[in-house]
């Protein structure tokens, strides 16, 4: 099997990931000598987030020792939602921006563009940082970088005083075209920093060194709100993993589809933003690789939430902007707008969590409030009273009562009912119509959602696989694979813990950019050359920060293009290289060979221009190969049947149940049925043909479409 990612590795150690999401955390262990893997799962502890990631830790560390001698820890990769949550429910510190003069209502006018054209009661994102914090500074450059007001010593200590007094704990600063010239913002952020030693920096300069002044502005602000919090969070985690083992070293996956130090993570951690769902995507890609399987539809579904990626190659497809906190969860545009690199994901749904309603109209709906970890949905009995989708499946028989998390956790049939009931009686319903009910939407929502994102990528999706993650993945995932026509299921092992196995199959990475707008004739390259080279060492010194051998590393070069006069940019792949001065014939070709790809012509006579340059330094991708390390069948022996609902039949009907890990390889069996686990449920409600690959994985050939 081979070492991840290039990562030096010994070869009996332990490597651990944890996933912490708004239900449940999870987390795998996998000794790299065999590549055998143990799975820990628990309730999120929102209050303390890290209380979670330490039980499961030790959980998966007790299990490993019940396994044999247990291999030292040489490692724990960590994702987290401690971000969005904080976006999301504006809870990070109190936090000044600091801009150019004439500039600090940039967060207020945004795009001045109106997201849903024909909504009379149009709800704008708040700014993070209201205006009686925003500071503004007399300095100025030009369009070029060039200065033409420089900040003067006076006015600098002057703004010290004034940031001072506001009693911040996070600064924010994005001075005018600091992309293009970085001088001012260093000096604001020196000044800043021996004045005010407690509060944290945040330079836009260090974070997102690209042209659109509002996205910049609202990267920094973002990154000033929590950095405090997850500084605090990332020490903390580190004490914790400390006294379960001294000097592990703590990695952190970024939304690009790698991992950083903790270090690094802790100064920009608006980079962590989607690093779970990430995860998931890898997983799902590690999975595809080891099956060969080119055309994917990711689709990762937990407690919260449900999100889904195109694979269309060896590569996820990375974002460069992202957007956050929306008013309207599938709303583009009515977010607070994020640049940073980040796998293409698309949110299509709602999670187990997502609590049902009636709405003002008087009709059922699901999200897109949740019911997380506390108090949880009503069968948990944990004090939840509002019916959520998890408890919609447990009453039409596809969860088990008395194997959630294998058994250690019960849940209460009676209180999902009561609970449905409630909501039959406001919709004159009968309970089961609406637990259906409840189900039905969530899966059609989540598949027109995804129908039209690979519309959108130019897909086809009968010519795709569907790969399910998350612990509520499996149990909609044929459902919404059937409503899109998607024949071929796969689901790997541990899919509950889907995102952990993409971590463990994670590359270390980090990613740079820069603005610098200009005609492709009118490119120095002797400059472009010097920028790629010092952001060749700031990326090498956070990788190897991060564990990785830098001999080892893979390099790519990426620009966003246009021609003169439009709008949008395309973005352009290159190797590393040196640029010669004869390099925009070249560049120019790659630019027309992607165009042309994209839009089947070029534009005659045009010329071209580079907007963005992009370097991204990675460890090398090898396919992980996961072996399951618990008790393993001989025989292909249901273990009990139950009734489920059958929605082609729109009745219920009494099926096979299946213990997933008692099916030997080579299994084959025929659905309906159900496939049960630890951490999750495969429901199989329709005719397929059902086999357990050689690793294990299971394959669902969908036979039943209408």
């Amino acid at each position: 099997m081979n070492a991840p990612s290039d990562l030096p590795a010994v070869r009996d150690a332990l490597r651990i990931a944890v996933d912490i999401g708004g239900t449940f955390t999870d987390g795998v262990a996998i000794r790299e000598s065999d590549g055998l893997i143990w799975v820990g799962k628990t309730l999120t502890t929102p209050e303390d987030p890290g209380m979670a990631v330490s039980e499961v830790t030790r959980d998966l560390l007790r299990q490993v020792a019940q396994a044999g001698p247990a291999p030292g820890l040489s490692e724990v990769v960590h994702g987290t939602t401690l971000v969005t949550n904080t976006l999301i429910e504006r809870k990070g510190v109190p936090t000044a921006l600091v801009t150019t003069a004439g500039m600090r209502d940039a967060l207020d006018i945004g795009r001045e563009w109106r997201y849903d054209l024909y909504d009379l009661e149009l709800a704008l994102p708040e700014p993070l940082i209201p205006p009686a914090q925003r500071v503004e500074l007399d300095e100025r450059l030009d369009a070029a970088g060039q200065v033409l007001a420089a900040p003067e010593r006076q006015a600098l200590e002057q703004l010290a005083e004034r940031v001072k007094a506001l009693r911040v704990r996070s600064v924010a600063v994005c001075l005018l075209h600091a992309y293009l010239n970085d001088s001012h913002e260093k000096l604001v952020g020196e000044t800043l920093r021996a004045a005010l030693p407690q509060v944290e920096v945040s330079l836009s300069s260090e974070l997102a060194r690209e042209v659109k002044e509002f996205e910049r502005t609202s990267t920094v602000a973002a990154n000033a709100y929590v950095k405090p919090i997850v500084a605090d969070y990332l020490r903390q985690l580190e004490s914790r993993i400390a006294a379960v083992q001294p000097d592990t070293p703590l990695r952190i996956m970024v939304s690009s589809g790698g991992f950083t130090s903790a270090p690094a993570a802790a100064q920009t951690p608006i980079f962590l933003l989607e690093s779970g769902p990430a995860a998931g995507v890898l997983s799902a890609l590690n999975t595809a690789r080891n099956h060969g399987v080119r055309k994917v539809l990711a689709f990762d579904m937990g407690g919260t939430t449900a999100k889904a990626c195109v694979l269309a190659g060896d590569e996820p497809p990375v974002a460069h902007s992202f957007e956050c906190a929306r008013v309207h969860r599938f709303k583009r545009g009515s977010g607070l707008p994020i640049l940073i690199p980040s796998i293409d994901l698309i949110e299509i749904g709602a999670g187990g969590g997502s609590l049902a309603h009636v709405n003002r109209m008087g009709l059922l709906n699901v999200g897109p409030e949740s019911a997380g970890s506390v108090p949880g949905p009503a069968c948990y009995g944990l004090g939840g009273t509002e019916v959520s989708v998890t408890d919609a499946d447990l009453l039409l028989g596809y969860l088990n009562a008395d194997n959630f998390l294998g058994g250690e956790m019960r849940l209460r049939k009676d209180l999902a009912l009561a609970g449905v009931q409630r909501l039959a009686s406001a919709l004159d319903m009968a309970p089961m119509q609406v637990a259906w009910g409840i189900h039905d939407m969530v899966n059609e929502n989540m598949a027109s959602a995804a129908r039209i994102h690979i519309a959108e990528k130019g897909h086809d999706p009968r010519g795709f696989t569907f790969v399910a993650t998350g612990g509520a993945g499996p149990v909609h995932a044929v459902e919404v694979a059937r409503k899109l026509r998607i024949p071929r299921l796969l689901a790997s092992i541990a899919a509950g813990a889907g995102s952990c196995l993409g971590m463990l199959a994670a590359p270390a990475r980090a990613d740079r950019a820069w603005s610098q707008p200009a005609l492709l004739e009118e490119i120095r390259w002797q400059e472009v050359n010097e920028r790629l080279a010092a952001l060749h060492g700031q990326i090498a010194g956070e990788l190897r920060s991060a564990g990785a051998d830098e001999q080892a590393l893979e390099w790519n070069i990426g620009v966003e293009m246009r021609y003169d006069g439009q709008g949008d940019s395309v973005s352009v792949a290159l190797p590393w290289q040196v640029f010669g001065e004869d390099a925009d014939a070249a560049v120019r070709g790659a630019f027309e060979s992607r165009y042309r790809e994209l839009y089947g012509r070029l534009v005659p006579g045009a010329r071209v221009q580079a907007l963005t340059w992009r370097l991204t330094g990675r460890s090398r991708d090898s396919v992980r190969s996961f072996r399951w390390s618990g008790r393993q069948g001989a025989a292909a022996e249901p273990k009990a049947r139950r009734d489920i609902y059958l929605p082609l039949r729109q009745a219920f009907g009494t099926v096979d149940v299946y213990e997933r890990y008692a099916l030997p390889p080579g299994t084959r069996l025929q659905g309906p049925l159900v496939l049960e686990e630890r951490e999750s449920t495969l429901v199989v409600p329709v005719r397929a043909d059902v086999q357990v690959l050689a690793d294990l994985t299971v394959s669902v050939e969908i036979k039943e479409f209408e």
